[in-house]
């Protein structure tokens, strides 16, 4: 079954094309690489698919249902749930409130609970800070629950908004390049965590990231585009080595096929 279905998505703004018809299928529980250079249409095509964007042609199908043109509330509501390429932690929390927020799903207790602080609010409060300790505790960030999210190094922030997204309990994850400003040791434990959260969470992981190490470690296929188009797609062996991909990457000339000899 097919958790995640493009069908020919297209993106324009103001005549400029940003996706041009990409067409994919994300498996139930992979772990789903999407790359290309930078202006390729990767985080375009991650907007178009949490509501962001509503796209001008094409679909967008999660778990079979067509989900083209959702409010991004109503696509989180549905179990998709994502990260960003330029960080959004509220720095002067804490680390744990700043998980702890993102539990508006399993939140029971209305405002006049909230006001009078009554059990059911208090249960709320106590089944958030649960569930945010066990997420803290998967992105190895439960030793710095309480300290603000704003001192942490680039490379935990990162990981903390993993850690948020998360508690919105979904089935399908995008995580929008998620090893940026790590090093290597950072990387590899980044790397752990994507499997345990397929592997011991069964979710499904749909990557944009420019550390190529990372992709091709994690990932089981890849899809590359270029100029918002589809380039190739394909297990991380034969991606890494299609000379399109070379040509887009490296700036390296495609060859041209020979042509007939005629008689």
């Amino acid at each position: 079954m097919n958790v995640l279905e493009l069908g020919r998505v297209e993106k324009t703004f103001g005549g400029l094309r940003a996706v041009g018809g990409v067409t994919l299928s994300v498996a139930d529980k992979a772990i789903f690489g999407l790359i290309g250079p930078n202006g390729a249409g990767k985080t375009t095509l991650f907007n178009v698919i949490t509501g962001v964007y509503r796209p001008d042609g094409g679909t967008v199908r999660f778990l079979g249902q067509d989900i083209s043109g959702w409010a991004p509330a109503r696509v989180a509501a549905a179990g998709i749930a994502r990260t960003f390429q330029n960080i959004r932690v509220f720095r002067s929390m804490t680390v744990e409130e700043n998980v702890m927020v993102a539990g508006h799903r399993i939140h029971r207790a209305n405002l006049l609970d909230a006001v009078l602080r009554n059990g059911r609010w208090e249960r709320d409060e106590q089944e958030f800070r649960r569930r945010a300790t066990e997420l803290l505790e998967i992105m190895n960030l439960r030793g710095v629950a309480r300290e603000p999210a704003g001192s942490l190094p680039y490379g935990s922030q990162r990981r903390l908004e993993i850690a948020r997204a998360l508690m919105l309990s979904p089935r399908l994850l995008l995580l929008d390049e998620p090893a940026a400003g790590m090093n290597s040791q950072e990387a590899a434990e980044l790397e752990r965590q994507i499997r345990f959260l397929r592997d011991e969470l069964g979710l499904t992981v749909v990557l944009v990231e420019h550390n190529m190490s990372v992709v091709m470690s994690v990932c089981e296929r890849i899809h590359v585009v270029d100029h918002g188009e589809t380039v190739c797609e394909g297990p991380p062996a034969e991606v890494k080595v299609h000379p399109r991909v070379l040509a887009a990457y490296l700036g390296e000339e495609v060859p041209e096929p020979a042509a007939e000899a005629t008689p």
